[in-house]
This record gives C-alpha cells, sequence and structure tokens, in this order.
C-alpha cells in the first residue's frame, strides 16, 4: 500500500522531554503521537548546565553567553522545525492510508484494506457493517457473562446483527457503482460521484408473466405462485430458481 501523499491534521506538544507531534485520523480523530528526541533533550540540558556553571561567572554578560552556547531549551519548545516534522510522520505515517475517492487520510481501522478504499467509500461497507455488529455483538455477550446479564445482552446483540442485515438488505434493492460503490436509487445509469455505469439491482419477477413481485408469494399481476425467490435474500446474487444461494450458500425462501 502506497503511503499518503499528505499529512493529516496535527497538533505539536511537549512534556518536558522536548516536543512530538498528534497526529489525528480525519475519519474518527484518534490520535497517533511522534516519540519525542529525549537523546538531544538530555543532551542540550547537560550543555546547559556545564555553561551555567563555567559562563554565568561572567560578570554583566555570563547570562547571555550560556543562553548563546546551550540555545533553547527542548523542554519549553513547542513548535518543530520542517525536517523535525517529517521525521514525526516518519514514525507514524504506516499506520495511515489515504482513500483515493474521498482523499481523506485515515487510521487502519477506518481504511478497507482489502478493497483500497476509506470503510465509508469501501464497495464492501455493507460487509463491514455488518461485521462490526457482529463483533459489537461477541463483546457485549462478553460482558453481559461477566455482569449475569447474558438474555438481556443478547437481545441487544441479536438487534444489531439485525440491523446490520437490513441495511444490507435495502443496501440490495439499490443502483451501485460499478467503480467506487456509490448507492443510488435503481435506474440510475451513471454514478452521481464518478460518473462511471452503475449496476442495477437484481430484481425478482414472476416466471408466468414476468412482471416484479417484490418478494411477494403470489403474483400481485396474475395471481402464479412464486415457490422460490429467484433473489439471495442475504447477498442479492440471483440464484437462477436454486434451493441455495450458488454464492453464499442462503437457503432461498
Amino acid at each position: 500500500m502506497a503511503d499518503p501523499t499528505r499529512m493529516p491534521r496535527y497538533d505539536v506538544r511537549n512534556d518536558g522531554m522536548g516536543p512530538y507531534a498528534i497526529f489525528y485520523c480525519e475519519e474518527c480523530d484518534r490520535e497517533f503521537r511522534s516519540q519525542p528526541d529525549v537523546k538531544n533533550t538530555f543532551a542540550s540540558d547537560i550543555g546547559r548546565k556545564a555553561a551555567s556553571d563555567l559562563l554565568r561567572k561572567v560578570p554583566l554578560f555570563g547570562g547571555a553567553l550560556a543562553q548563546n552556547v546551550a540555545g533553547e531549551d527542548p523542554r519549553y519548545i513547542y513548535n518543530l522545525t520542517a525536517d523535525q516534522l517529517q521525521a514525526a510522520w516518519g514514525q507514524v505515517k504506516d499506520r495511515f492510508r489515504e482513500c483515493p475517492t474521498c482523499k481523506k487520510v485515515v487510521c487502519i481501522s477506518d481504511f478497507d484494506e482489502q478493497a483500497g478504499y476509506c470503510n465509508t467509500d469501501s464497495p464492501r461497507r455493507n460487509e463491514i457493517t455488518e461485521s462490526r455488529a457482529e463483533q459489537t455483538g461477541a463483546a457485549l455477550k462478553g460482558l453481559a457473562s461477566a455482569f449475569g446479564l447474558t438474555n438481556t445482552f443478547q437481545q441487544v446483540g441479536d438487534s444489531l446483527k439485525q440491523a446490520g442485515q437490513l441495511s444490507q438488505q435495502a443496501s440490495q434493492k439499490m443502483a451501485r457503482c460499478s467503480k467506487d460503490g456509490t448507492l443510488a436509487a435503481p435506474g440510475t445509469k451513471f454514478c452521481p460521484e464518478c460518473g462511471a455505469q452503475m449496476i442495477q439491482p437484481a430484481v425478482a419477477t414472476c416466471p408466468k408473466c414476468g412482471q416484479e413481485t417484490n418478494g411477494a408469494k403470489f403474483c400481485p399481476n396474475c395471481g402464479a405462485a412464486q415457490t422460490v425467490s429467484t433473489t439471495c435474500p442475504k447477498c442479492g446474487t440471483d440464484a437462477k430458481g436454486a434451493k441455495f444461494c450458488p454464492e453464499c450458500g442462503t437457503k432461498m425462501a
């Protein structure tokens, strides 16, 4: 993965060991800190003490001479030179990625390495949403077990998982950009974000009259029974009459 072409937002701080930079994820504001130049801070401090002992005894100008010899105390500096800033960025830039569509520089947690986009712009964002819901449910289950609230937290976890599935099902009914994954209303021919051709959602139709059934058990146009759904309720793949989805194995209704 290529390095980001720019730095994200940052602050310069000093906790008494020398200045350092904090870089922020442009999606979740998570902080990533560089390390201060502790070696230089100690060396400067030793030089300052030596200069203080030798030069401050000089009448009138001893204090000024000590300052010039030892330089500015790194413990009280709140800025970085361009080279120091680049060095600080070099310490943490491997924890950042740059999205090719929105151009945000985000942390690894907010980036889909498999697709090469940030989680918001990823074509797999529905899968990511469902996965996060399952992870949240698992974390809640462990917490519930520790506090004896298994039933209550199980219901919460199930609700989160169901919400993720509903979100995925809703997205399957929308047109999706073949290039960047942008969703739009069915029938949209070109992506409103990049202009690429849109992929239209799979539509369940009556095998007798060809009318759209919208998942109904009986055709609303001719009344024919719809024994097998043509679209997988989980991944949206056209099952072509199969009892199980050829893509994910889900049983067809």
